[in-house]
């Protein structure tokens, strides 16, 4: 069965539409800003847990102990 010519022009201009506002979610979720900015966030939330903050620095502490001790052999 034929197709109506505007039936078949208003399913291509809903296509577009459609095609346009998911490759500008896309452009936004794929920005190096955005991306960057999410892995910051990531990165300070996870260090800000007690489970990996305190043991960081208790590693830091460790290190610098060992530095002055080597330092002052």
């Amino acid at each position: 069965m034929a197709r109506d010519p505007e039936t078949i022009e208003r399913d291509i201009e809903k296509a577009r539409t459609a095609l346009a506002a998911t490759l500008d979610e896309l452009g936004t979720k794929a920005n190096p800003k955005v991306l960057v900015e999410s892995a910051k966030s990531s990165v300070r939330s996870t260090l800000e847990d007690p489970k990996v903050k305190y043991p960081l620095i208790g590693a830091g502490v460790l290190i610098v102990a060992l530095l002055v001790r080597k330092l002052f052999r």
